[in-house]
């Protein structure tokens, strides 16, 4: 609560409708009206907070500018390994900045930075895009943006825009519960399998393939309780997936990522929490097809200048766009396997342009 109000003392009511709490009010509170036992805990906390924020250990070296690097530790599949974070910080020194990790409970240090890199999945309802929004308030260089977050993550929205442009796509449909005709209209224009998604990735339902009948009934129902709207797309199945990192409307790596191993997809999530996943390899840009490259880069300008990872299906020799994240994974082994070092040094340098431009 302090993160989104930043008032010391606050007055917060809540209530129990059914088995869950809400806030049924909220409110500034006068610290004199605290009582001695609750002054005493508030100064003992207040100290804790000003020690941390203020009293943190003087820095070996000097740097000309700070990064923070927004990561969650309890995240099993973030967008960067350790060895990736590593990779990143010693770029980020390289070039003239410190750069420090941050966590969810860490909104009140971004006033310390000049800059936020966010490594944790980003998602509108989570502590990312609060992150992300606050830093842009207070003129931080962010990547990825709030715009950008709220753009990748609305799969009916992105559709929408790359269709209007003229960029292929699977074909796509939107599904809408109070259409009694949803099920024959989708049967008509798609046909089964079809892929089921939902519209803005929350709830983590995460994607379907649906391939009777029965499994479409089942499914949609299952989506439809979370859901109004629910994107239906054609199934293309393909050996592997493209991905083309895309950097300040310019690509900087290409990879391929192959599927799990008797799945349709690249990750195959099993009942125990644990997932398989299929092979991987970086290319070449300069080996990549001309047509993924362009329709990746085509696809990234349309939603800004950030940093983008856009997944691509090559079906003879035809692209078409499946998704544009705005928070692409870098692994170290994986994503850089062909650029090294080159790909953390490319990414950083944008940080520390923007950040030089900024102040003039």
């Amino acid at each position: 609560m302090f993160e989104r109000f930043n008032v010391p003392v606050l007055d917060v009511e809540l209530v129990k409708g059914g088995d869950k709490w809400q806030v049924s009010h909220i409110a500034p509170f006068p610290f004199q009206e605290l009582t001695d036992p609750e002054q005493d805990l508030f100064a003992i906390y207040l100290e804790a907070f000003s020690r941390k924020v203020w009293r943190a250990p003087k820095r070996k070296k000097s740097y000309r500018y700070e990064m923070a690097m927004l990561v969650d530790e309890h995240e099993k599949m973030p967008p960067s390994n350790n060895s990736a974070i590593k990779r990143f910080i010693r770029a980020a020194n390289r070039i003239g900045m410190d750069m420090q990790l941050l966590g969810r409970r860490d909104m009140s240090r971004l006033g310390e930075f000049d800059g936020l890199f966010i490594r944790a999945t980003t998602n509108i309802s989570n502590f990312t895009y609060r992150f992300a929004k606050n830093a842009e308030q207070m003129g931080l260089v962010v990547m990825d943006d709030p715009e950008s977050i709220m753009k990748c993550t609305n799969k009916v929205f992105l559709t929408e825009l790359l269709l209007n442009h003229k960029i292929p796509v699977p074909k796509s449909l939107i599904l809408n519960e109070s259409d009694p005709h949803w099920e024959e209209t989708l049967l008509e224009e798609i046909g089964l399998p079809a892929v089921l998604k939902v519209p803005d990735g929350a709830f983590s339902l995460g994607v379907v393939k649906v391939k009777d009948i029965d499994s479409l009934r089942a499914e949609a129902k299952r989506i439809f309780e979370h859901s109004t709207l629910i994107l239906a797309q054609e199934y293309l199945p393909t050996p592997f997936d493209w991905r083309i990192g895309i950097l300040n409307r310019q690509p900087i790596y290409a990879c391929r990522y192959y599927m799990s191993r008797g799945h349709w997809q690249i990750y195959e999530h099993h009942k125990d929490g644990k997932f398989s996943s299929g092979s991987y390899d970086a290319q070449d840009l300069k080996r990549v097809p001309s047509q993924i490259v362009d329709t990746a880069l085509k696809s990234a300008n349309l939603i800004g200048s950030g940093f983008y990872g856009v997944d691509l299906k090559e079906v003879d020799g035809q692209p078409y766009v499946i998704e544009i994240n705005d928070n692409p994974s870098i692994d170290h082994g994986i994503e850089d396997l062909f650029y090294g070092d080159l790909l953390y040094d490319r990414i950083m340098t944008e940080f520390l342009r923007r950040i030089q431009l900024r102040g003039l």
